[in-house]
């Protein structure tokens, strides 16, 4: 696969956006003493719903358009994110995909957006562990500025962002790190946005040529934010693993497209039948120990686009997810 696009030149004005209007998305913008720019996008600022549907196209690395609105296919949440790229491989897996891991002493986070494609080097606290991904994508960007998002609800210390400036061979004035706390309405927004991301990675899992993969649509509903962490998290994944629809279109052989279409359902999950956050629970808060096939959409469509041909999987679950948002 090449790919032409840049996910960081390409993301920028969506960047500027966010600080040219912090005001209006009520984002608190903080500039360091090295330079990095700090964007809160719900600790100590209010952020929103549509500051985290910006979010999300960054994390997308600008190639992805999300919009929010009303839908009537679950029976008690309808407001809905919608997810598209027309290069969603790039877009979820090159960009928008949660794998790097960040860590310094007692600060751990995981980063997603288009700073990932900059990262050349492992270095102690800021392990690249998607590096074979990016060789398997034969994908690496180069940009004089780049954007982090961070899922936590604490900023990062200085020390930490200096490894990751480092890492992407930038100065920390070249570096935006967006924060967004999953407990908040921004951060539910940009977690629920990767219900396309997911069906990525799962296919990626299973195999899949990604190069067959030549467009993607998903959608899923807002859940109601939590103010304790690990419900927060659940809600956002349940709103994907129970309610989250994605269609794809793929090239290729017809048993191909309808193997992938029955095996990407989250149902298909050995660990499927419970809310997250008791799964998380129950596996002594440990994600490596839940089912590595659960993170991925309740219902599929794969369409052939040369023989015309559809194929569906999977189901809504509006019991599971009335249980897991409060209602």
């Amino acid at each position: 696969m090449e790919y032409n696009a840049s996910v960081n030149q390409l993301s920028r004005p969506l960047v500027n956006k966010l600080i040219q209007h912090a005001v209006q998305y009520r984002l608190n913008v903080h500039t360091l003493d090295n330079g990095c720019t700090l964007i809160d996008a719900g600790i100590h600022a209010a952020g929103g719903l549509e500051a985290g549907r910006i979010i999300t196209e960054i994390c997308m690395g600008g190639l992805g358009t999300v919009a929010l609105a009303h839908s009537a296919y679950t029976e008690k949440w309808p407001l809905t994110v919608h997810v598209h790229s027309s290069n969603p491989v790039l877009a979820c897996l090159g960009s928008q995909y949660a794998g790097w891991s960040l860590a310094h002493e007692k600060y751990y986070a995981l980063g997603s957006g288009p700073a990932r494609a900059l990262a050349k080097k492992t270095k102690e606290g800021v392990s690249q562990p998607v590096e074979e991904l990016y060789k398997e994508l034969n994908y690496h960007d180069t940009a004089e500025q780049t954007v982090l998002v961070i899922e936590n609800d604490a900023m990062p210390p200085v020390e930490l962002i200096e490894k990751i400036a480092s890492a992407c061979a930038l100065t920390p004035d070249q570096l935006t790190i967006i924060i967004t706390p999953t407990s908040s309405l921004a951060g539910g927004v940009q977690v629920i946005g990767r219900v396309l991301e997911v069906s990525m990675h799962k296919a990626h899992a299973l195999h899949f040529p990604l190069e067959n993969i030549l467009d993607g649509t998903g959608s899923a509903p807002i859940c109601p934010p939590h103010p304790k962490f690990v419900q927060a998290m659940g809600r956002t994944n349940d709103a994907i693993l129970f309610a989250g629809l994605v269609h794809l279109f793929v090239k290729g052989a017809d048993d191909a497209a309808e193997q992938l279409a029955h095996q990407l359902p989250s149902s298909t999950s050995k660990d499927y039948g419970k809310p997250f956050a008791q799964i998380f629970k129950e596996n002594n808060y440990d994600f490596f120990k839940i089912d590595a096939m659960l993170f991925s959409p309740a219902s599929v469509i794969v369409t052939a686009v040369e023989s015309g041909n559809s194929y569906r999987a999977g189901r809504l679950d509006n019991e599971l997810l009335n249980q897991s948002f409060g209602y």
